[in-house]
């Protein structure tokens, strides 16, 4: 018996839980997968036969294979976004939360298994620009879209002075990926800047829009 069936068979589960439980024994499954053999390799039966369930079930939560690629990655991008959420709730100036926020995202997108799945991705997208595209609307919504919405926030508050806060939240991941993305697609490997040089590269911007070191706020 696998582990989704166990965990179906739990006393009481609701039908939103036994969904829940059955999505993420997919997603498992299709990232180990994914993983070991590569993404073209790995077909949909497979990936049933190691999570359970059905390819229905598949073809109705991710609708095809890119499909499933996508809740894949997007699911390694909410563990990076839930540092930033902690960084939020701890009192901290902006300057710090983004200079914090810049070292943590750092480690994370260096780390083999996210390396992995960039390379995964930028390969699928060669073969399929439209994949591409949604993948970057995706990124674009999940990253740009929240950072800006800080920096408006902070600028109404008198805690920044960001006149174009889509623009700059660009600039700001562009900054601390630098050339990482060419390296995912050329193999080389990752090489994760210190925390000091993280903190110095950023040090321009956070100046330019008015975020204060903690001692001169």
């Amino acid at each position: 018996m696998n582990a989704e069936v166990e965990q179906l068979d739990a006393p009481r589960m609701t039908q939103d839980e036994r969904r829940t439980v059955r999505r993420q024994a997919i997603l498992d499954a299709a990232e180990a997968l994914f993983l070991e053999y590569g993404y073209p390799s790995v077909s949909l039966s497979t990936i049933v036969q190691r999570s359970g369930g059905s390819l229905a079930t598949i073809y109705q939560m991710f609708g095809n294979k890119q499909g499933l690629l996508r809740a894949v990655v997007d699911r390694s991008s909410d563990e990076s976004l839930k540092d930033l959420d902690t960084l939020l709730a701890s009192g901290l100036s902006p300057r710090r939360i983004l200079e914090e926020f810049a070292v943590s995202y750092l480690a994370f997108t260096t780390t083999p298994r996210k390396i992995a799945f960039m390379r995964l991705v930028i390969t699928e997208s060669l073969t399929d620009p439209d994949f591409g595209e949604a993948f970057d609307n995706d990124m674009q919504m999940k990253y740009i879209a929240r950072i800006a919405s800080l920096f408006e926030n902070w600028t109404a508050r008198g805690l920044a002075q960001i006149d174009r806060p889509q623009q700059a939240a660009e600039l700001y991941l562009a900054m601390l990926l630098c050339n990482l993305p060419i390296r995912f697609m050329l193999g080389r490997p990752a090489e994760k800047p210190s925390r000091e040089d993280t903190i110095w590269r950023l040090a321009g911007f956070l100046d330019r829009f008015g975020m204060k070191a903690e001692a001169e706020a």
